[in-house]
């Protein structure tokens, strides 16, 4: 008996993929006023609305250059607040953070590590964050520790009622907060190491310009294929 031919396959029908990225725009990002504008970086969206809320970091030596070279442990935050009509994507500055290892090596064993965490307000009525730390040479008894850091909360509530937010992030950022709390203190005890390890900026500082009114939406190139994006809630640097 014959054996029956197999029906033929049907040519499968080719499907169309369509590819994002050529939907997509670049958007430039800039810094604000308290760091001259300069260029964080880039993000890529479909809509110009995608890009507002996005958060970047960048390390100091990234938006100073060499002279806080030896600052790369330094992150900071910002977050796009708005668009330009030039398309440039207007970001805010946030906060800080020190880099976990950076941290871990300022307390080493045996030494006493005191946490502190504080909201000052500045001159110019800014709420911030922050987060100082402070290590002993030895390990230090828990009443000179009570008395340690509520003298640096009588220093840095002080220091940011004389200064304006912009004045005092800056000197934060360079470390000359440190010294003034590391002098203030000196009387109690002479602590090995003083930083500011993390701060959060809850308002607008003086040196940034405010939202303005939506600006209309400008044409930009179309993302590369294959190029990486940022996605909302996701760091990038330049």
């Amino acid at each position: 008996m014959a054996e029956k031919e197999a029906p033929a396959k049907k040519p499968a029908l080719a499907r169309t993929v369509k590819d994002k990225w050529r939907s997509k725009h670049w958007f430039k990002v800039r810094a604000p006023g308290l760091f001259q504008h300069v260029e964080l970086g880039e993000t890529a969206a479909t809509e110009p609305e995608q890009v507002i809320g996005r958060t970047l970091e960048a390390t100091l030596p990234e938006l100073s250059g060499a002279s806080d070279a030896g600052k790369a442990h330094v992150k900071l935050r910002f977050r796009i607040e708005r668009l330009s009509g030039d398309g440039v994507a207007e970001a805010r500055f946030i906060g800080h953070d020190l880099t976990s290892d950076y941290v871990r090596r300022l307390a080493r064993r045996k030494r006493s590590k005191i946490d502190l965490a504080l909201t000052v307000t500045t001159k110019d009525g800014v709420e911030i964050v922050l987060k100082p730390v402070a290590v002993g040479e030895q390990r230090l008894q828990t009443r000179l520790r009570a008395e340690l850091r509520h003298k640096m909360v009588s220093i840095l509530t002080e220091e940011a009622q004389l200064r304006a937010s912009s004045e005092f992030v800056r000197e934060m950022l360079q470390g000359e907060l440190s010294k003034v709390l590391a002098h203030g203190l000196k009387s109690l005890y002479p602590l090995k190491k003083i930083e500011i390890r993390r701060s959060e900026v809850l308002g607008v500082i003086s040196d940034e310009v405010a939202p303005t009114e939506p600006t209309p939406p400008v044409e930009l190139p179309a993302a590369p294929e294959g190029t990486a994006i940022a996605e909302p809630g996701d760091g990038t640097t330049a």
